[in-house]
């Protein structure tokens, strides 16, 4: 492990502590204090990075996949990039295939996509279209902080209301409160389900782990409004992270009785660059425990950091992922989630496709 030298406060409010070079970049490169600089003695505070927004035309919105460890077959991620800056997200080594760094880039130049709604339309409205459940979201949240402005989440849940389209979203943020009058009367219909990520209800550590999304105990209440308004919602506890977040029952306890039925998790996943950003940060954050951590990891994953495998990637394999398996398995037949053991049916007749851009409906 390279020492590190960051401090703190100079990636407060951020999750990664550097712009790890890409895994396709042939230089790498690293500060250097020449000594022109005022040091931090000497009253120099750095700036905080600063979010930019990055418009892309896409060429496609639905993204398709047949891995059998994921439920749904249909996604749709109307960003790249996710300014929650969680360490642990799977989805950074995304920003590699951009020339941009999965660290602070990934979390700082959000690829924003303009023509989401109007891609997602005409595929709608293609001939011999066949709706299915559309899962949005999966890889970057698709209410993060960018989305209060520029809406394309917004956009697509009008486009699902329009058309009867069933669809499921996965959040960590308190936005998608703003989109009840949508969300709640498809959710009538057996049409719409929302998915709330918890990893712990300590605050300290979540603010650490995710440092921009919001507090556990606001998601909590997120739960709690979304049962209110009649919106089957369930609780994600994904990543569960050995000696890190080990409150897995309680956050399952507080989930149930803020209104969440179905719950579900995975175990931490380090792809390509997400491994040593991780353990730099752990290096950074809690050293005394690091180097126990990613043992930890490495037991889950046959003595790697990572094994891609679909029949181990999700819940990792031996006997440390049987404990956590059999932990959750107890809490949730104890607390009486999924006790519908079938997820909740989502129905495609009601689908109606749109009508094409610019021209209206005489009904």
């Amino acid at each position: 492990m390279d020492e590190v030298r960051v401090p703190v406060q100079a990636i407060k409010g951020r999750g990664s502590a550097t712009r790890l070079a890409h895994r396709f970049e042939r230089e790498e490169r690293e500060a250097f204090d020449d000594g022109w600089e005022p040091s931090e003695e000497e009253g120099a505070t750095p700036a905080p990075p600063a979010t930019q927004v990055i418009w892309e035309n896409a060429r496609s919105v639905i993204s398709s996949n047949d891995s059998p460890d994921i439920y749904f077959d249909r996604s749709l991620n109307p960003y790249r990039g996710c300014e929650h800056g969680c360490i642990y997200c799977y989805a950074r080594p995304t920003h590699s295939y951009l020339n941009l760094s999965p660290g602070l880039d990934f979390e700082t130049k959000i690829i924003a996509k303009r023509n989401t709604v109007d891609l997602l339309r005409a595929e709608l409205a293609r001939k011999g279209y066949q709706p299915q459940l559309l899962a949005i979201g999966t890889a970057t949240d698709c209410y993060q902080p960018v989305e209060r402005e520029l809406r394309l989440t917004r956009g697509v849940i009008e486009l699902m209301h329009e058309t009867r389209h069933p669809f499921a979203l996965v959040t960590k943020s308190s936005g998608v409160e703003r989109d009840l009058d949508l969300i709640a009367p498809m959710a009538a219909q057996g049409l719409a389900a929302v998915y709330v990520t918890i990893t712990t209800l300590d605050a300290e550590l979540a603010r650490k782990l995710e440092p921009r999304a919001a507090a556990p105990h606001r998601r909590l209440r997120v739960l709690k409004t979304l049962a209110e308004h009649g919106i089957p919602c369930g609780v994600s506890l994904a990543p569960q992270i050995p000696f890190l977040n080990e409150d897995m029952e309680q956050v399952l306890e507080a989930a149930w009785e803020a209104g969440a039925r179905e719950a579900f998790y995975h175990v931490i996943r380090l792809p390509w660059e997400v491994a040593p950003l991780f353990k730099q940060w752990l290096e950074l954050h809690y050293p005394q425990r690091a180097a126990r951590v990613m043992h930890r990891i490495q037991d889950m994953r046959g003595g790697k950091d990572y094994d891609s495998d679909f029949a181990t990637r999700m819940k990792g394999s031996g006997a440390w992922s049987e404990l956590i398996a059999q932990r959750f398995r107890k809490a949730v037949d104890r607390i009486g989630f999924n006790a519908k053991r079938e997820r909740p049916r989502f129905p495609v007749d009601l689908f109606r496709p749109p009508s094409p851009p610019g021209q209206g409906s005489l009904f």
